[in-house]
């Protein structure tokens, strides 16, 4: 959930540290820290609460170089947002960053406090610090230090370290927490997001469970289990400039009106004359999915929202039996996994720490195979699958996700067509699904053409405190993924329920101050629907009607309705949910929240 960046390189980093915290604050943003070692061998630390802009000012006043230094913008676990649990923690001349928990901190603190050891911060992190100290005390070089102290720690972490005693070098490891090396001339860097280095290199090594690296300005070595190995180094097609704001006020609205290219990057290469084409999951496609009986969807949030979607399309259209689950919960609840088994975990990061874990556990069943759906390459969740279908969405900097719901969903789409072939679809019923998703790019565009009449809704929320979403079939989760986002960004308590559960409970809250939004795209399920919103009116409920152009519905005093272009029931979900991110947005705008780091959130869930 935090953001590191480290550099050794032979010209004044402070800069380039803060640059990439910059980059990396989706991740966290409670507070921030870089230490450096100076010409004259000495640390200097500077930190402060609050955001990079905090930190920059800071740094600026004290003005402290170096050509070796850590940095960290912070996502709380452990203790308050305050300085003093700010990284980079200290402990004499040694400074380290962390992202993850370390889950035996209280022991390992009762034993550095009995060895005469003082903490001032309330964090997991500082016990590191003073562990490394020690092992240095013995005057081990700095990664032998770094792999004595790792082999006392329980949990998961990315740490970066450096040394006053060792001036020219930087240390880091990983386990569980993703980290990577940007590969320099004469500098050397590091960051848990290579996002965070594209201003120096494009050049990046991505670290292994278990790796321990050296970081010198001239070189770089990697060690597992203290044995040397070699990574390989990884050009990135990223550009610096693809994680900027350009025109747009917010990250959010930028990557909302970026969906229609991202929809399109994801269906390109992969479908041709009227069908999804064959091995788009990689060369063992063919052979994994003759295997499979039965789909085992595994996400968290956003991403599983998607999964339930899918989870309509792979038995209402492919006829496969398909189960999704919240990733945090799987592997404790002790799941029956079935022989024939696909796992298909989706992730944007591909770093989510539940998804992840879920997935190691999944592998102790005699599954056919796990299918990553993903938008980073180079993550952990792609080099474990045996399966994998990029979303290509690029950089997703707003903590609210959406372009990587839709084209999760895209993707997802791809995968249930590939699987209904399996089963027996018919060319031409294939042709349709597929002519159906190729119109999504422009259908959207005609939606987001709609912005004005979004916002003069948000206009009617905006002072309301509670909000119920309400949609059938597919359109069930894409309420659900309506109502997140308002909650994240608006901080308006929001709901979402399947339309034909109101009278189950949820009716008894409508009143003229509960505002209800409805997803009504024009389906066997429409007349259904109507009768539930009627219920809504007849109890003097506001609503939002978010309905089919074809559809026939009418405002009146009690209800507003956007009008959304007609669209293949394949496409619904992706149509639908893009008004609703708009919705969500505007009210965030009107109300003056902080739309792309909300509060309490971060963008990468790298700890469970």
């Amino acid at each position: 959930m935090c953001g590191i960046v480290g550099a050794s390189a032979q010209r004044n980093v402070r800069d380039i540290l803060i640059e990439g915290l910059r980059r990396l604050e989706y991740r966290g943003y409670d507070s921030a820290g870089f230490a450096v070692v100076d010409g004259e061998g000495s640390l200097r630390l500077v930190r402060a609460q609050g955001k990079v802009t905090a930190l920059a000012e800071a740094a600026e006043a004290v003005g402290h170089d170096g050509h070796f230094g850590i940095a960290h913008t912070r996502w709380a676990t452990h203790g308050v947002p305050a300085e003093h649990n700010a990284h980079p923690h200290i402990s004499g001349d040694v400074a380290v960053v962390h992202n993850g928990i370390i889950e035996n901190h209280a022991a390992l603190r009762a034993a550095l406090e009995a060895d005469g050891y003082r903490f001032v911060s309330d964090t997991d992190t500082e016990v590191v610090a003073h562990l490394l100290h020690r092992a240095l005390e013995h005057g081990t070089t700095l990664i032998e230090g770094l792999q004595t102290v790792v082999a006392q720690l329980e949990g998961a972490y990315a740490l970066a370290v450096t040394c006053a005693r060792h001036p020219d070098t930087l240390a880091v490891a990983r386990k569980g927490s993703p980290l990577t090396i940007g590969v320099g001339i004469g500098e050397h860097f590091c960051a848990s997001d290579a996002l965070a280095l594209l201003p120096v290199t494009s050049r990046f090594v991505y670290l292994e469970e278990g790796d321990i690296a050296e970081l010198r300005p001239e070189s770089y070595r990697v060690l597992n289990g203290g044995v040397a190995v070699e990574r390989p180094v990884q050009q990135s097609t990223q550009s610096a400039a693809a994680v900027e704001k350009g025109a747009y006020r917010h990250f959010m609205l930028k990557e909302i009106h970026e969906q229609p290219t991202a929809i399109a990057q994801t269906l390109e290469g992969r479908i041709g004359d009227g069908r999804v084409l064959d091995a788009i999951l990689g060369p063992d496609t063919a052979r994994v999915l003759a295997k499979v009986q039965r789909i085992h969807i595994v996400a968290c949030g956003t991403s599983a929202h998607a999964g339930q979607v899918a989870a309509y399309w792979f038995e209402q259209i492919a006829r496969m039996p398909c189960r999704v689950e919240l990733a945090s919960e799987f592997r404790y609840r002790e799941p029956l996994i079935e022989d024939g088994t696909l796992i298909i975990t989706i992730s944007q990061s591909g770093e989510t720490a539940d998804t992840l874990e879920a997935l190691r556990h999944a592998r102790q069943y005699p599954l056919a195979g796990a299918l990553a759906i993903c938008n980073a390459p180079e993550s952990s969740l792609v080099r474990e699958s045996d399966l994998v279908l990029m979303t290509h969405a690029g950089p997703e900097r707003s903590v609210a996700s959406t372009k990587a719901f839709t084209t999760q969903l895209t993707a997802l789409a791809l995968v249930m067509l590939l699987m209904a072939r399996r089963f027996g679809m018919a060319a031409e019923v294939e042709a349709d699904y597929v002519a159906q998703l190729v119109a999504v790019p422009r259908i959207i565009e005609e939606v987001l053409e709609l912005d004005s009449e979004v916002r003069a809704l948000a206009e009617r929320l905006v002072d309301k405190h509670h909000a119920l979403f309400l949609g059938r079939n597919t359109m069930f989760p894409v309420a659900l993924e309506g109502a997140l986002k308002l909650k994240e960004i608006s901080y308006i308590h929001a709901e979402a329920y399947a339309a034909g559960e109101l009278k189950h409970g949820p009716l008894a809250l409508v009143d003229e101050d509960m505002p209800v939004i409805a997803v009504a795209p024009d389906t066997g399920l429409l007349e259904k629907l109507r009768s539930n919103l009627q219920e809504v009116r007849a109890r003097g409920g506001r609503l939002f009607v978010f309905g089919d152009i074809q559809a026939g519905f009418s405002e009146d005093d009690t209800t507003s309705v956007l009008s959304i272009p007609a669209s293949g029931p394949l496409a619904h979900p992706l149509v639908y949910t893009v008004p609703l991110q708009l919705l969500a947005y505007h009210v965030a705008v009107l109300k003056g929240t902080d739309v792309d780091q909300p509060r309490n959130l971060a963008k990468s869930v790298t700890v469970e």
